[in-house]
């Protein structure tokens, strides 16, 4: 590929409307210095001097989404609160589209506050309900979407499942299906709990750790023929058309029926690999829907999922970064 042809992919991104699907989070950050143990109780005292919140879960794939330059309508379940008012507003005021965000009585927004001090984490407060949804909230929720697939049209959509109670079957498997009818490409990350119902999409992108449990596989040297086994597995039960596994620091591993291979991790300066898989989840079903090319695809996202891990706490990929670093090692 010469920077051509990749500067045309980044460009053609632009014109890509992805919908994601999935459990949103309010990320806080409390930074601040430790300077003494508290005489209350053997645990550090945290002088607060800084507080953040990010978008997090499905709606930082939505961030990462947009950041690469697409239109991006986030699907998804919030509290009635202070925190989901919070988190709508963050995600507004990135530029996506928050119509198809619903709100619940019966859950808070989910909320995970990091407590931070030298860039090391001290303590993680989760506050969230996991319960699936109601019969009365799953209903509109599926009906809602549908008709805006219906309508709209999208390319794109993603299915991110933290197993926060959104993604229960019927809600996954109605939106597949639709997804199929009308052709738009589904990527999906999945999680343990629903790990076998996303059948017929097009990416599925679990991790090592969600392979080995989701099939019951040691997958113990994680090695391109163990790897192919468990694709011919996921597709006997899927029906999928792309296994795209993450491997943590041995990088990523591909098979679409045709061709498989593993493309090994660039050496970095890791700092954290929070969001790492919503980074490449985005990257990922956004290369292959503008190419259909799952070496490409694979290339590309492990790039931008390493660039994310370069930073402290959930970040979204700088789409200039992951340009210039993918003509510099993937172009001729």
């Amino acid at each position: 590929m010469n920077k051509t042809e990749l500067q045309k992919i980044f460009d053609d991104m632009d014109g890509l409307h992805v919908v994601v699907v999935g459990d949103v989070m309010l990320d806080n950050y409390w930074w601040g210095n430790v300077e003494r143990i508290s005489p209350e109780a053997p645990v550090p005292v945290v002088a607060l001097t800084r507080r953040e919140s990010r978008l997090g879960g499905a709606a930082n794939v939505a961030l990462n989404c947009r950041a690469l330059g697409a239109k991006v309508t986030l699907a998804s379940v919030v509290g009635d609160d202070t925190e989901g008012a919070s988190l709508i507003k963050l995600a507004t005021e990135a530029g996506i589209d928050t119509s198809l965000v619903s709100k619940s009585w019966r859950r808070p927004t989910t909320t995970k506050t990091r407590v931070l001090s030298r860039s090391q984490q001290v303590l993680r407060i989760d506050d969230e309900v996991t319960d699936e949804l109601y019969i009365d909230e799953e209903h509109p929720f599926i009906d809602m979407v549908l008709k805006y697939l219906q309508l709209v049209k999208p390319q794109v959509l993603i299915f991110e499942d933290y197993n926060k109670g959104l993604l229960k079957q019927n809600v996954i498997q109605r939106i597949a299906a639709h997804c199929k009818e009308l052709g738009i490409i589904t990527a999906v990350d999945p999680k343990r709990k629903n790990f076998l119902s996303y059948k017929n999409v097009t990416i599925f992108k679990p991790n090592l750790k969600e392979v080995r449990e989701g099939l019951n596989l040691v997958l113990e040297n994680a090695n391109e023929v163990e790897m192919n086994t468990a694709h011919r597995k996921l597709s006997e039960a899927l029906h999928h058309e792309v296994t795209f596994v993450t491997l943590s620091e041995k990088g990523v591993f591909y098979n679409n029926g045709f061709s498989s291979a593993i493309i090994p991790s660039r050496i970095r300066n890791i700092a954290d690999v929070s969001g790492a898989g919503d980074t490449v989840i985005a990257t990922a079903a956004m290369i292959y829907a503008l190419t259909k090319d799952v070496a490409l695809m694979a290339e590309i996202s492990n790039l931008a999922g390493g660039l994310v891990c370069e930073e402290v706490g959930v970040v979204s990929i700088k789409k200039d970064k992951l340009r210039k670093e993918s003509e510099l090692l993937l172009c001729a």
